[in-house]
């Protein structure tokens, strides 16, 4: 782009606009967007001096003063984590059922993340945290069309005809959806039961279970074994590490290859 005088412009900075005061605080890595709006509501957040409780009051990031409890906030250091989600356990902060939950698992005083998307209590596995509120909503948003790789054990003996099913689609009786998996592929299979692979890029709400279900088979365990081209590997369950810059790169590449051609996912 070229401005008035005919030169080249600078491109203008992604965090050049006002947002959000509550937006802010989570872009900043303090907490989550909800969060912040009762900090704020609180009336513990300052805005150039001046206490404010409307969380939309529009903020500049980059030139305004933003204050939590008398101390001024900096951008948080950017933390990226794989947790190995056991079975049995809820991916918020806190459940209304007094249910365990995947904080559970990190240290009491670890700064603040929050799940890159979610596993349902049943299901295990591969689960990202971050404070990274931007990179977690691409992660999930379908339209990344990021793959997700899952080894499902069902109660019958998986064959051809059901794997076909799974890739072609299965029409939901519920609400009509269409519901496709990328891949599907037999691992093993036993007596009574079977391991399948399900590769999904399109993000939809226990979409596996809902293909099942309507197959009338059950799933008995349900682990998420990669995300695009992070895997699970050896992590033990219920144990977390951080994840490397060359994997988080890896992730990036992977996010805008699917993204500029969500052909290449199908």
């Amino acid at each position: 782009m070229r401005n008035r005088a005919g030169n080249l412009a600078a491109p203008r900075s992604k965090t050049s606009r006002n947002i959000g005061l509550a937006r802010a605080l989570s872009k900043l890595g303090v907490c989550s967007r909800s969060q912040a709006a009762e900090l704020i509501r609180a009336g513990r957040v300052k805005l150039n001096g001046t206490l404010r409780r409307d969380p939309e009051t529009p903020v500049h990031i980059e030139k305004d003063r933003i204050e939590l409890d008398g101390s001024p906030l900096a951008k948080s250091e950017r933390i990226y984590l794989a947790l190995n989600k056991p079975r049995g356990l809820v991916t918020t902060a806190s459940d209304e059922k007094g249910r365990e939950t995947v904080y559970g698992y990190l240290p009491a005083d670890f700064p603040w993340v929050a799940p890159v998307g979610r596993l349902d209590m049943a299901s295990e596995g591969l689960l990202l945290l971050t404070n990274d509120s931007e990179w977690a909503a691409r992660i999930s948003a379908p339209e990344t069309h990021l793959e997700k790789t899952y080894h499902v054990q069902i109660d019958a003996i998986a064959d051809e005809n059901l794997l076909n099913a799974l890739r072609t689609g299965i029409r939901s009786s519920e609400d009509g959806e269409l519901l496709r998996a990328k891949g599907a592929s037999l691992l093993r299979r036993g007596e009574r039961n079977s391991w399948i692979e399900i590769v999904l890029d399109e993000g939809k709400n226990r979409q596996i279970r809902r293909m099942l279900k309507q197959l009338q088979i059950e799933v008995l365990r349900l682990i998420r074994v990669a995300i695009g081209p992070l895997a699970l590997g050896d992590l033990a369950k219920g144990k977390t590490r951080a994840i490397q810059k060359e994997e988080k790169q890896a992730l990036d590449r992977a996010m805008k290859i699917a993204t500029r051609d969500p052909a290449l996912s199908r």
